[in-house]
């Protein structure tokens, strides 16, 4: 038996499908994913910032942020330090290299938002962007 969807039970699998292949589809364009992005993309706008901080930003979890930044420090794209002051706070700033890639993961940021946005007028992105916004907003 076929189910019949409402027009916003579509609008909400829709969206749903959308965030399921983005993600990966982002990772794959950019080389790199989505979270660490805002991540790097964020230390980029700073000079130094707290780690917990920087977890509030960008809205993820403590161990999340711990296990990404730990990858990054290991790429050599991020460094951390502990507060000498309070041990128990640690600041992360982006290296050279870090500030190279966040420059190259831009462009790629570009490009994949075009292709994904191809074909629609200025006029609709602007009224799809209110149109989420709303949505994000009655949350």
């Amino acid at each position: 038996m076929t189910r019949v969807f409402s027009k916003e039970e579509q609008i909400i699998n829709l969206l749903n499908g959308l965030g399921n292949k983005i993600s990966p589809k982002f990772e794959r364009c950019t080389g790199i994913s989505s979270s660490r992005f805002e991540i790097l993309h964020e230390l980029d706008q700073v000079d130094e910032i707290n780690q917990s901080m920087l977890q509030k930003i960008i809205n993820i979890d403590s161990a999340a942020i711990t296990r990404h930044l730990k990858q990054l420090e290991a790429d050599s794209m991020v460094t951390r330090r502990k507060n000498p002051e309070d041990n128990r706070v640690t600041f992360v700033r982006l290296t050279d290299e870090g500030r190279k890639q966040i420059e190259g993961y831009k462009v790629e940021k570009t490009n994949f938002i075009n292709q994904i946005l191809q074909d629609f007028s200025d006029e609709e992105i602007h009224m799809l962007a209110d149109f989420l916004e709303r949505m994000q907003n009655n949350f």
